[in-house]
């Protein structure tokens, strides 16, 4: 088998695309350098990026495919999954290869693999959009800690541009260790040397207001809390445990469901 390593960046992984027709590769694997655990019987392809050979495999898809289905293939990267790259592949070389639309066709593994794991990152998506919860640093900036299950910070960016596009605001995915960051003009990724339990220790970092802001909205949480019409079920499928570390309404002290 021939595996190809590269960043795990959606334009290098579509330059690994490109090397796979470039250099007729049939049996192959796409695995990020990070990732990758050695191969004694496989050989090794190591992808260079190039502007040129990212853009001829998005051109090319963007003739056989609808823009739903393009989506589709970033969101479906953006899962991180194991084998997504090879997924992917299949998916793109079938696009490639068919003489009519196929992106209906949900008898090919790759089609539905596909389709169902888009669903999955936008749904995550809309999840970190009502789940981001900031707090004012002493330097005015609105600091969010998330740890998603997909990496969707490059497609919940635009959400947040444009409803706190008078404010300046990082949102941080302390699973992947990087954010990105709004400085009131455009939006930029960052990579920052630090844990998010040291950011949540450090106290001194927020605003002198800001424990009276938390306050205020664990209360208003609570009021709005009827506990006669408490749905425990209906509330974890909204809301599952594992996005309650970085809520606000979730912290000690206050009724948690």
């Amino acid at each position: 088998m021939q595996t190809l390593l590269y960043d795990g960046s959606f334009k290098q992984f579509l330059c690994a695309v490109f090397d796979v027709y470039e250099y007729k590769f049939s049996d192959v694997d796409i695995c990020t350098e990070e990732r990758f655990q050695g191969d004694m019987f496989g050989s090794i392809h190591r992808v260079h990026e190039t502007e040129e050979k990212s853009r001829r495999v998005w051109t090319g898809l963007q003739k056989r495919l609808m823009k739903e289905s393009l989506d589709k293939i970033y969101r479906s990267f953006l899962s991180e999954l194991p084998g997504m790259e090879r997924t992917l592949l299949d998916y793109i070389r079938y696009a490639f290869t068919s003489d009519r639309s196929m992106e209906a066709d949900y008898s090919h593994p790759a089609v539905i693999d596909v389709t169902q794991t888009a669903k999955k990152v936008w749904r995550e998506k809309h999840r970190m959009e009502a789940f981001v919860r900031f707090q004012k640093t002493s330097d005015g900036l609105f600091f969010s800690i998330i740890e998603p299950d997909y990496n969707v910070l490059p497609i919940i960016a635009p959400h947040f541009e444009r409803r706190y596009a008078d404010q300046h605001w990082l949102i941080y995915d302390g699973r992947r260790k990087y954010g990105i960051h709004y400085d009131g003009e455009t939006v930029s990724e960052v990579r920052l040397n630090f844990s998010d339990e040291g950011v949540q220790a450090g106290a001194t970092l927020y605003d002198e207001q800001e424990e009276m802001y938390q306050q205020l909205w664990q209360q208003y949480f609570s009021s709005i809390n009827i506990a006669s019409r408490k749905n425990t079920k209906l509330h974890l499928q909204h809301m599952p445990t594992r996005y309650w570390k970085h809520l606000t309404e979730k912290k000690p002290g206050i009724d948690r469901i």
